[in-house]
């Protein structure tokens, strides 16, 4: 399958597709300054994933991506902290911690595969 525009990109769905967990989950959480800063971070890897798509270098997409990587550790990170302070059960955030290793490597794989 050729990828013709950014919504082809599997790591692009399931990155929007985290996203949407993120939002359901911390909907109702009483600390906004959390439930902000992870929404923003998760928004912003599907987002980086975009914009960049549509740069006019591989080098241009692949520093998009490596900002994708890092919202998404980010979003890992929080999930972790997440658990420590009882806003998540910890089986519902080791899925989605999961998710995020999974948008991971295919990140790197992306930017793998750019570079070569």
């Amino acid at each position: 399958m050729t990828v013709q525009k950014f919504e082809d990109l599997l790591v692009w769905q399931k990155s929007q597709d985290l996203a949407v967990a993120i939002y359901r989950i911390f909907k109702d959480n009483k600390d906004f300054s959390f439930r902000d800063q992870i929404k923003r971070a998760t928004v912003s890897i599907s987002n980086n994933i975009a914009g960049g798509f549509d740069r006019n270098s591989n080098a241009d997409f692949s520093r998009f991506l490596n900002f994708s990587l890092t919202s998404n550790s980010e979003v890992r990170s929080m999930l972790y902290l997440s658990i420590r302070l009882s806003f998540i059960q910890r089986v519902e955030a080791n899925l989605l911690i999961e998710n995020t290793n999974e948008i991971s490597k295919m990140l790197h794989g992306l930017i793998k595969s750019i570079k070569n």
